[in-house]
Order: C-alpha cells, then sequence, then structure tokens
C-alpha cells in the first residue's frame, strides 16, 4: 500500500511537537556524530589522526547534514516503543563516513587498490557514497517519523470458536 505525499510532509511536521529533551538529544547526537566521524577521518585536526589526502570541498557539507540528520534520527529512539528498526540509518551514517575519510586513509581500499588506485578508483566514487548515505539516512528519519504520526489501533484478541468483535 503506498502512502500519499501528503502523508510524508505530515511525518516531517512532527518535529514540531517534539519536547526540549528530545531536541537536547538530537543536538548531542549531532555533536558526538561529528566527533565520530571528523576526528578518525582527520577533518578536525588532531595529534592521532593524520590525512595524506586534503579533505575535499564537499566533505563538510555531507558530514554537516550526516551530523544533522543523524542527530534527529537518533532523537527519534528517545520515546519507548516496540516497532522494528530500520537498518538503513546505520549504514547511512557509514557510507557518510567512508565518503568523507582520506581515500588512501582507507586500509581496505588502500589494501584492494593500492595508492594509485585508491585515489584513482576510490576517491571519485566518494562523493556518491556521500549522496547514497544522506539518502538512506532522510528515509530512515521519514520512515521513522511516519512511525509518530501513525495511529495504532488496537488489537482485541479472541480465544479460538469465539466470534470476533468489531
Amino acid at each position: 500500500m503506498r502512502r500519499s505525499p501528503v502523508a510524508g510532509v505530515t511525518a516531517w511536521r512532527a518535529l514540531l511537537a517534539w519536547p526540549r529533551r528530545r531536541w537536547a538529544v538530537a543536538a548531542a547526537w549531532a555533536i558526538g556524530t561529528v566527533l565520530v566521524v571528523g576526528l578518525p577521518t582527520a577533518m578536525i585536526p588532531n595529534p592521532v589522526f593524520g590525512r595524506d589526502v586534503p579533505t575535499t570541498w564537499w566533505a563538510w557539507p555531507v558530514l554537516v547534514a550526516t551530523a544533522v540528520l543523524g542527530g534527529l534520527l537518533g532523537a527519534t529512539y528517545v520515546r519507548a516503543g516496540d516497532e522494528k528498526v530500520p537498518s538503513s540509518g546505520l549504514v547511512g551514517g557509514l557510507l557518510a563516513y567512508l565518503a568523507v575519510g582520506c581515500p588512501v586513509c582507507n586500509k581496505v581500499a588502500l589494501l584492494a587498490l593500492g595508492y594509485a588506485g585508491a585515489l584513482q578508483w576510490f576517491a571519485p566514487v566518494q562523493p556518491v557514497l556521500g549522496v547514497i548515505g544522506l539518502v538512506l539516512l532522510v528515509w530512515a528519519l521519514d520512515r521513522r517519523l511516519r512511525g509518530e504520526i501513525a495511529c495504532a489501533l488496537p488489537v482485541q484478541r479472541s480465544r479460538p470458536g469465539e466470534p470476533v468483535s468489531a
């Protein structure tokens, strides 16, 4: 069953009803995302991690968008619930991490392709990974927000042989 586009707009309006606590969690999650992605990829200079290739112009917008979307997505888990968790948010965050990292600092790419191959083959794919990661984060957030506005119907259980009342 397909949902109307209006349902998607209404789902995003659910953000307006969030309490202060949830917005605080979203902000903390976003800051954590910037640190967890920015430090090991050396986008944020630090003494532990280095970078052989300079940060690209598009890496910061991808990191900021990933942090905002990841923060909002993380805040949707503040409430209690037993709904199914979409894994696309985790995959989207991982793809964004691979997208903004140094292509020759990625050990898997370096082992599989070598230094020249990582620059020639993996580096051009990184923006695509970033876009796919962001799309998956938007999709996961949309699914979580739609779940907030869904109206659950009470389930009436009946005993075998007993009619179900409406």
